[in-house]
């Protein structure tokens, strides 16, 4: 396992968050935590770190919020966010460490904008081509970053669900998702004995930040703590925006 305990001051915060928003306050939570991870280790082995401790997440957050899923919405997304996996791992496979960070940081200020300027209150019923573009962007961000919760919701806010209802649908889905992540991590060569110990390690931090969000679900607000997620997302995608390019200068 990792013997950094720089790596240990940031992986425990972002694994909690992780599952405080699979528990409760919503997929796109866990945005923040690779970025984070990636400022100690590469992008990559950070999501393959992540990946494990997310398969345990997903089962007591679909253990808890399965009978209330839309899967006719979940049927939908699912072609298109296969594609983005795919897409993801061929992107990875082929891509230098520096050109990950760069693309990690990147998508970390996109979502960041995304979120501060982005229509609050999307208008009409998605189309059929909207489910796919979106979809295929959520599977190749969950894959490339585990941060498929931002395109996710901008299909699926239109749809007006339930609360409740949303964040199950959310978290069937990437359940599925993250199934199917681990082929292209595992052709990558990424679960070696170091990463999956380093998972071990950090994955008692699942259940208790999945039981930590569902009791948060109806006693927080919800837009301030991702007002402070996000201003910490906007920094950790500058840095490594800048770790990456100076790489790449040099």
């Amino acid at each position: 396992m990792l013997g950094d305990p720089w790596f240990y001051f940031l992986a425990i915060p972002s694994v909690l968050i992780y599952a405080i928003g699979k528990g409760g306050l919503g997929g796109a939570l866990g945005i923040l935590s690779v970025p984070m991870m990636a400022m100690v280790v590469s992008p990559t082995q950070a999501a393959a770190i992540l990946l494990p401790i997310l398969l345990v997440m997903d089962g007591f957050a679909i253990r808890h919020h399965y009978k209330n899923a839309n899967y006719g919405v979940i049927k939908q997304m699912l072609p298109g966010a296969m594609l983005g996996v795919l897409l993801a791992g061929l992107f990875l496979s082929v891509t230098p460490e520096a050109g990950l960070k760069i693309t990690v940081g990147l998508l970390s200020l996109f979502f960041c904008l995304q979120y501060w300027f982005g229509q609050s209150k999307p208008n009409g019923a998605p189309s059929r081509l909207s489910a796919w573009v979106w979809s295929t962007l959520s599977g190749f961000s969950s894959t490339a970053i585990h941060a498929g919760g931002g395109p996710a919701s901008i299909y699926l806010l239109p749809l007006k669900l339930p609360k409740v209802t949303l964040i199950a649908t959310m978290a069937v889905l990437f359940g599925i998702i993250n199934v199917a992540k681990l082929i292209p991590y595992i052709a990558l060569g990424e679960f070696d004995k170091t990463n999956l110990m380093t998972a071990l390690v950090l994955m008692p931090l699942a259940p208790v930040g999945v039981k930590l969000g569902v009791y948060l679900l109806h006693r927080v607000s919800q837009e301030r703590i991702y007002q402070l997620c996000y201003l910490f997302l906007f920094l950790s995608g500058l840095k490594l925006s800048f770790d990456g390019l100076s790489s790449m200068l040099v």
